[in-house]
C-alpha cells in the first residue's frame, strides 16, 4: 500500500478497493517502525489523523468529494497547524502551538486530505543539507551516511521512504528542488504569489514559496491543484485564476523549446550527474523537442546576491523571537537586555545566528546601499536574464545540484562551500519563477535531478514535461534500497 502513487490512492479511495481509515492506519504504523532510522518527522499526528480519515471516509461514502479527500500526508513543520506543535526545527519554537492554520493547511484540510505528521527541516529553513535542526539531522534513505538535502529534507526523506505519498515543503533558495533531487522524489516550487504565504513562517520574505513533493509529476499537479490560491490575507499572493494542473500533463511536446544554459555546464559540476542530465535532455529529443544553448550570464552572481538579501531579510523577521510573547524564554532573566541575549542566543542555532548577524551588519547605517542596496540591483539583472531567454525558449533546463548526496559533516566546517549546493537553484527564488525537479539518474548509488524552469505562472507547462518524461523512464519509481 505505501507504494501507491496519490494519484492510485486517490482512484483506489473512489472506488473503495480501501478505505482511508486503513491507508492511514497503515503509514502511521510504517513511521513508527521506519522513522527511527531516518528522523524524518517531528512529531506523529496519529489521533488527528484518524479522525481526520475517518471524516474522510463519511465524505467518500457520500460521493461528492473533493479530489484529495482521504489522502494521508505529511506537512512541513514551517506551517502552522492549529492545535499541533509548529517547530520550525527550532528550540525557539520548540513549546509553540499555533491558534490557527496556515492557509496551504487550511486548503488541505478543505479538501479531506489527512495529515500524518510534521516533518524535519533545518532550523527555520536556513541549510542545505538538513544538519541544522534542533530535533537532529535527518538521514537520506538512499545512504543514512549522507544528507538529504535542505531544508525541505524531512519531506523528501519520508516520501522517498514511502512514509506518506506526498509532503509539503518550502523553497527558498532551492529548498525543495535541492532535497528532492538528492532522495529520488519530484518537487516542485511555484512562481512567487501562487501559494500563499500566510501562516508559513518567514525566513526571507521576498523569496519563501510554499510547494509539494511527491514521487510523481502527475501527484504534485494534484497537490499544486490544491496549494495554488489567492488569498486577501497575504500581500504578495497573486490574485489571478489557478488551472487544473493535471488538465495538460498528457499533451506531446513535439515542438517544445528547450534552452539549456552553458553556465550549468561548467566548472564544479561532478561529470556523472552531467551525464545523466544531458541523457534525460536526449529523451526530450526525442520525444520531438528542440534543445536551444542559451547563456544565463549573471548565474555566478546568484549566490552572493541570495547570501545579502536572504540574511537581511532573515534579521527583520527573525527580531520578534525575542522571548517577551511566544517560544523559548531564558531562565531568571536579569533585566530586559539579558532576557533578549540569553533567549536568542540560547534559542537560535548556530546557522542562524550566522545569518541574523550577516543580515544585520547588511543592512546597518553605512553598508545597505554597499550591500543590500547592490543585491537588489544584481537580482534585476538576473531576472533580465531570464526574461531575455524566456523570449527564445519555453522552458530551461539542467541540473538540479553539482553533485550526488555529500556525507554528514563534509561540509559542516565550510559554510560557503555548503552554500555553493544551492548554484543552480538559488537565480529561480530570485527572480521568482517557477522550477522543479525530477530524478534521471543513479551516480554511485544515489540519485540526482534534473531541474526544469518555467516562464511566470507556467507550472502547467512544467508538469506536462516533466510527466511526459516519467512515462519513458522509470527513474521515478526506484526506491532506496531496503525500502519495500
Amino acid at each position: 500500500m505505501h507504494n501507491l502513487t496519490i494519484a492510485e490512492l486517490v482512484e483506489g479511495l473512489k472506488n473503495k478497493a480501501f478505505s482511508s481509515t486503513e491507508v492511514t492506519q497503515y503509514l502511521l504504523t510504517r513511521i513508527k517502525s521506519l522513522d527511527t532510522e531516518f528522523n524524518a518527522i517531528i512529531t506523529v499526528t496519529e489521533a488527528e489523523a484518524l479522525k481526520a480519515a475517518q471524516a474522510a471516509d463519511q465524505r467518500l461514502a457520500q460521493g461528492d468529494a473533493p479530489a484529495l479527500c482521504g489522502v494521508p500526508l505529511v506537512h512541513k513543520d514551517i506551517f502552522c497547524t492549529h492545535g499541533v506543535r509548529t517547530s520550525c526545527g527550532s528550540k525557539m519554537l520548540d513549546n509553540f502551538i499555533p491558534p490557527y492554520n496556515a492557509t496551504v493547511i487550511e486548503n488541505f484540510q478543505h479538501s479531506g486530505a489527512v495529515m500524518l505528521g510534521k516533518s524535519n527541516m533545518d532550523e527555520f529553513a536556513m541549510g542545505s543539507s538538513n544538519e541544522t535542526s534542533f530535533y537532529g539531522p535527518v538521514k537520506n534513505p538512499w545512504s543514512t551516511d549522507c544528507v538529504p538535502g535542505g531544508s525541505s529534507g524531512g519531506s523528501a526523506a519520508a516520501v522517498a521512504a514511502r512514509l506518506a505519498p506526498g509532503a509539503t515543503a518550502t523553497d527558498t533558495g532551492g529548498s525543495i528542488r535541492q532535497p528532492a533531487a538528492l532522495c529520488g522524489v519530484t518537487g516542485l516550487k511555484p512562481t512567487y504569489g501562487r501559494v500563499s504565504r500566510w501562516g508559513m513562517i518567514a525566513f526571507a520574505s521576498s523569496l519563501d514559496q510554499g510547494g509539494p513533493m511527491a514521487r510523481t509529476a502527475e501527484d504534485c499537479a494534484l497537490l499544486l491543484n490544491c496549494m495554488a490560491s489567492y488569498d486577501s490575507k497575504d500581500s504578495t499572493s497573486v490574485d489571478r485564476s489557478t488551472p487544473d494542473y493535471s488538465a495538460h500533463l498528457n499533451a506531446s511536446l513535439k515542438g517544445l523549446r528547450i534552452g539549456v544554459p552553458k553556465e550549468y555546464f561548467s566548472e564544479g559540476l561532478d561529470p556523472d550527474t552531467e551525464q545523466a542530465v544531458r541523457a534525460a535532455l536526449t529523451h526530450y529529443e526525442n520525444q520531438g523537442a528542440q534543445l536551444i544553448e542559451i547563456s544565463l550570464p549573471n548565474t555566478a552572481l546568484s549566490v552572493p546576491a541570495y547570501y545579502v538579501i536572504a540574511p537581511a531579510e532573515a534579521s527583520a523577521n527573525l527580531s520578534r523571537f525575542d522571548g517577551v510573547r511566544y517560544g523559548y524564554r531564558c531562565d531568571n532573566p536579569q533585566d530586559l537586555q539579558d532576557l533578549y541575549c540569553r533567549t536568542r542566543a540560547e534559542g537560535f542555532g548556530e546557522e542562524v545566528q550566522r545569518r541574523i548577524l550577516i543580515g544585520t551588519y547588511c543592512l546597518s547605517a553605512g553598508y545597505y546601499d554597499a550591500y543590500y542596496g547592490k543585491a537588489q540591483q544584481v537580482r534585476q539583472l538576473i531576472k533580465q536574464d531570464f526574461v531575455n531567454a524566456f523570449e527564445k525558449v519555453d522552458l530551461i533546463m539542467g541540473p538540479t545540484c553539482p553533485s550526488p548526496a555529500f556525507k554528514f559533516g563534509s561540509k559542516g566546517n565550510d559554510p560557503v562551500a555548503m552554500y555553493l549546493e544551492d548554484i543552480y537553484t538559488i537565480s529561480t527564488n530570485l527572480a521568482g519563477l517557477p522550477g522543479m525537479s525530477v530524478p534521471c539518474g543513479v551516480v554511485e548509488g544515489k540519485p540526482v535531478g534534473l531541474q526544469i524552469i518555467g516562464n511566470y505562472f507556467d507550472e502547467a507547462r512544467m508538469l506536462n514535461a516533466a510527466h511526459q518524461y516519467q512515462q519513458v523512464t522509470d527513474w521515478h519509481k526506484l526506491a532506496p534500497e531496503g525500502i519495500q
